[in-house]
């Protein structure tokens, strides 16, 4: 009904100005809003009925669009893998030789890096022997205490990678207490065994720092910007998702021979 109006008046209007083109007519409905207005006044329900069926279909339209880019990309990457740098000396959990590589790029104060957390335990416990980890990572500017988390890691690392590998799961593990930070993170430390001179004397060192950066423009370079963000044997995952999600990648790469397990 609205609809047979507006169309009506917009009619009108080209009949008196003679077809006046798109400029034309939107100059004279500015002049004249009360053409449109008036039908609005008069039929306020269909108006609002129109608007938001509108609206509905602009967004499953732009839903629509979304879905097929992802898709494209999500084909893309199996035709295109990412590589992420696998360095000599990094904390490798698993089979080095593994035929699953997942790497996480990952923020010890993101609440939904706890959960990325959860399901790379159920991942390498379902996948055991076939699956290696490694965790990189990318410290959110806006929580205080993932770069100090970062830090500490790193320094860690240098001492073993099994004291890097306790640390990042008692973090994970006691997730609430990371708000208190350092002291945190000292207690976890001393609990686990470092040499605490050593780590305090590694905590801002160059090669610390170089790492962390690292890790950053890596996840950069990959678009993560967000946390956490993954690469199975190339395939991008952005997002907490479920090991389900992981296992649906696993069974599309042995689907396409890029995989054996």
């Amino acid at each position: 009904m609205l609809g047979k109006m507006l169309l009506l008046t917009l009619s009108m209007v080209m009949l008196v100005a003679c077809a006046p083109d798109k400029k034309q007519l939107g100059k004279m409905l500015k002049e004249n809003p009360e053409l449109v207005t008036d039908v609005i006044k008069e039929n306020p329900t269909e108006f609002i009925e129109a608007l938001n069926n509108a609206v509905k279909s602009a967004q499953e339209g732009d839903r629509k669009k979304r879905e097929d880019e992802e898709k494209a990309k999500f084909e893309e990457s199996f035709k295109k893998p990412l590589v992420p740098e696998i360095r000599e000396e990094e904390n490798i959990r698993g089979p080095k030789d593994a035929p699953l590589t997942l790497v996480e790029y990952s923020d010890f104060e993101c609440p939904f890096c706890k959960r990325g957390y959860q399901t790379v335990q159920a991942l390498l416990e379902k996948y055991d022997g076939k699956i290696r980890f490694v965790y990189k990572h990318l410290p959110l500017s806006f929580h205080p205490n993932a770069m100090p988390a970062a830090q500490y890691y790193e320094a860690l690392r240098l001492q073993s990678n099994e004291l890097a590998s306790k640390f990042h799961d008692a973090l994970f593990e006691d997730f609430d207490k990371i708000k208190l930070g350092e002291k945190f993170f000292k207690s976890v430390a001393k609990k686990i065994g470092a040499n605490m001179s050593k780590l305090q004397k590694d905590l801002d060192s160059p090669k610390v720092k170089a790492r962390i950066e690292a890790d950053l423009k890596e996840a950069e370079k990959f678009g993560f910007r967000g946390t956490p963000g993954f690469l199975l044997n190339g395939i991008p995952v952005k997002g907490a998702y479920p090991p389900s999600h992981f296992d649906m990648i696993i069974e599309e790469l042995k689907k396409r021979n890029k995989l054996t397990l």
